[in-house]
């Protein structure tokens, strides 16, 4: 009998360590990572930011806003809120491991019919009565097949996926608000050359006025210098509105009021910092979206084992304990205690193709996460590469363009000295003075676009390098 004991015991032990369904594998992405980058070396660099990410640019106004956006925006909020639903429910998966236990007491009285059908022809009398009960109830399901840890596996990877979601959101908006910002910069930068063009078209307007009126230039002179001043006005004030409406955005993005929000006058001055990409593989173990991708992949799979569970009989062990009486005087004496104790068994017959079609359905939802890891993989290089490559052609850009804006500066002073001593028209002064004008503000745009991509880059790369 001892061994008959024993025998079930490690029968019951090696059943319950069995799961049905597949084990999670991280799914092979071999064939679509690249080995290298196409426009740049691995160059890891371990003393560089790994969190605070935007601090490399070593920027005030820049870490300011940062702070302010991490705390106060309110898509970070709702990205929390979703982690803590998904770990509530990853816990509240964990009651199954344990047995569900209640106390359902109960008081009626009750109303017994006098011509209540008998086997036997002897007439049964209305009769009242009461009734106290104050059982407890046990009810436990034996884990044979591996449903639960199966459900519990499938819960606990989608809080992790939730989680690796929140990092996602943090990093898609500490790089928005340091795009945006250096957009801001950008237009500041434009304003400098506005302004400084507004108070020379001002100057040379106001001596081209008094040699007018001394009969050396004629007015057609004066009506240009005063059409090219007041477009140059006007020019201020488009670039102010679009600076006010950028302002706006990074009021909204840091979850502030943009009725109290405002960012002093600022203009990039220095290149932006070297970010060193490190190598294909290791992006695919910091990106948060490919993190949260491939966790799904595991809650999908874990499903499969869960649906296929259902299968096999479901075995529970009940048990109900309390008290029974008719008067509760007498309720919790010894006499008035009850009790029983058995297994259930339920077995699926009926409900076969039913379990059929949701195991169908939970390895088609494999592998529709499988495809969104592939493609989370895939994004991720799309978005290193075009990062790198705008780094690339935009540092060649910026020292053309500064070439460029050198030597129209340059072909505006000798055409204005030649304009100042007669040998050419007003005219090809005020195209010599619009294509550097024009070079300038494009000059800072460039550059602005630099340090974007900069940015980009850090995103692409996860936040950390």
């Amino acid at each position: 009998m001892l061994m008959k004991t024993h025998c079930l015991a490690l029968s019951c032990c090696f059943l319950a360590a069995c799961a049905v369904g597949p084990n999670h594998v991280k799914p092979d992405v071999s064939d679509i990572t690249p080995a290298k980058w196409k426009w740049k070396a691995a160059a890891p660099r371990d003393a560089a930011p790994k969190g605070e990410w935007w601090t490399v640019f070593k920027d005030r106004e820049l870490n300011r806003l940062e702070a302010l956006a991490v705390a106060g925006n309110n898509d970070v909020r709702a990205a929390v809120a979703r982690v803590e639903q998904a770990r509530a429910a990853a816990n509240a998966s964990l009651i199954s491991y344990v047995p569900s236990l209640a106390q359902n007491a109960a008081a009626s009285r009750q109303l017994t019919s006098g011509h209540t059908p008998t086997p036997v022809p002897i007439a049964i009398p209305a009769a009242k009565y009461n009734t106290y009960s104050l059982p407890l109830d046990l009810s436990y399901e034996l884990d044979f097949w591996g449903r639960i840890r199966r459900t519990v596996e499938s819960a606990k990877a989608d809080f992790q996926a939730s989680d690796a979601d929140r990092q996602n959101v943090l990093l898609t908006l500490t790089g928005e608000v340091a795009a945006q910002y250096f957009a801001l910069c950008a237009f500041d930068s434009e304003l400098e050359v506005l302004h400084r063009t507004l108070d020379s078209r001002e100057k040379s307007a106001g001596i081209i006025d008094q040699r007018f009126k001394a009969g050396v230039v004629p007015e057609v002179d004066s009506a240009r210098a005063h059409s090219e001043l007041d477009s140059t006005r006007a020019d201020v004030a488009d670039v102010q509105r679009q600076r006010g409406e950028l302002v706006a955005v990074l009021a909204l993005l840091c979850g502030q009021s943009a009725s109290n929000f405002s960012i002093g006058e600022r203009s990039l001055r220095d290149s932006p910092p070297g970010i060193p990409a490190g190598i294909p593989a290791d992006v695919l173990e910091r990106r948060p979206d490919i993190a949260s991708a491939e966790r799904k992949v595991a809650s999908r799979s874990a499903l499969i084992g869960a649906e296929k569970a259902n299968y096999f009989p479901a075995v529970r062990l009940t048990a109900e304990g309390g008290y029974l009486s008719n008067e509760t005087s007498t309720l919790f004496s010894a006499s008035s205690r009850v009790w029983s104790i058995g297994p259930a068994v339920s077995l699926p017959i009926t409900g076969y193709f039913v379990t059929k079609a949701k195991v169908e359905r939970a390895r088609a939802a494999h592998e529709e996460a499988i495809a969104g890891y592939r493609q989370a993989v895939l994004t991720a290089v799309k978005d290193v590469e075009t990062s790198l490559t705008q780094i690339h052609y935009r540092a060649q850009q910026v020292a053309a363009q500064a070439d460029a804006v050198k030597a129209a500066n340059r072909a505006t002073d000798l055409v204005r000295s030649r304009y100042e001593g007669g040998a050419v028209s007003y005219l090809e002064l005020l195209d010599a003075e619009r294509t550097s004008l024009g070079l300038e503000l494009q000059a800072a745009q460039v550059k602005a676009q630099r340090f974007v991509a900069t940015v980009r880059l850090v995103q692409a790369l996860g936040g950390k390098w």
